[in-house]
């Protein structure tokens, strides 16, 4: 269990359907019982079942894992934490989802750049850095290995051309190379493995002093051995 301040995940594997279930509604119950017995209650309607497997499934049926007695929704792909997971785990659900938030974003810059005779390329760089990156670059130490596809990779570069394009003032024909060149921006995916790379590199702790992140949280000192 993954709990935070308004969000639980509960992660059980088995190697049968049945054996799923099983450990799935026996969790689940453990958590509704404290949950009653803390006067809470945990809604089925916002509540969703994903399977993560790349196997076929040998019956059609939904997975029957129950919270407050109804049987809790079965999705494909779940948003946690910001990042669209797919019941495959490739992460290509993310892509798409990243890429169609940025194109929406780009075409309403587009918009204001017919009002506005177009908008200057300092401020476009800033639009840049300060939205489309981080939206592109969200979580990247997690699903950036699927970027060797050249398909995924495609996608991701084709939304820093849209933009580098509009702070050029260039052709749509110039290649992304030279846009990046153009513009004096770094290309994207060196951009997401040097993100990758800063968050896997050790970090310092004035209380535990060097250690890799993340951290264990087993390893995590307690509260009491804090100075204040």
């Amino acid at each position: 269990m993954i709990a935070y301040t308004n969000d639980l995940l509960i992660l059980t594997k088995g190697k049968t359907q049945e054996e799923v279930e099983n450990y799935g509604n026996i969790e689940i119950n453990m958590v509704t019982t404290w949950a009653r017995d803390n006067k809470m209650v945990f809604d089925e309607q916002n509540s969703k079942l994903m399977i993560i497997t790349r196997r076929r499934p040998k019956t059609k049926r939904d997975y029957q894992i129950y919270l407050n007695n109804k049987q809790l929704r079965q999705e494909s792909t779940i948003k946690y934490l910001g990042i669209i997971i797919d019941r495959r785990f490739n992460f290509n659900a993310r892509i798409d989802y990243t890429t169609g938030k940025c194109i929406s974003l780009i075409r309403a810059l587009s918009k204001s750049d017919k009002v506005k005779w177009g908008l200057r390329h300092d401020v476009l760089r800033i639009i840049y850095s300060g939205a489309i990156l981080p939206i592109l670059s969200y979580g990247a130490p997690v699903w950036k290995e699927i970027l060797q596809r050249n398909s995924n990779a495609t996608k991701i570069n084709r939304i820093q051309r849209l933009v580098n394009i509009k702070i050029a003032k260039a052709y749509r024909t110039t290649s992304h190379e030279a846009l990046c060149l153009l513009t004096g921006i770094q290309p994207i995916l060196i951009e997401l493995e040097n993100l990758t790379q800063l968050y896997h590199i050790p970090r310092r702790n004035e209380l535990d002093g060097l250690y890799d992140a993340p951290k264990d949280f087993r390893e995590w000192p307690h509260p009491a051995e804090y100075l204040y």
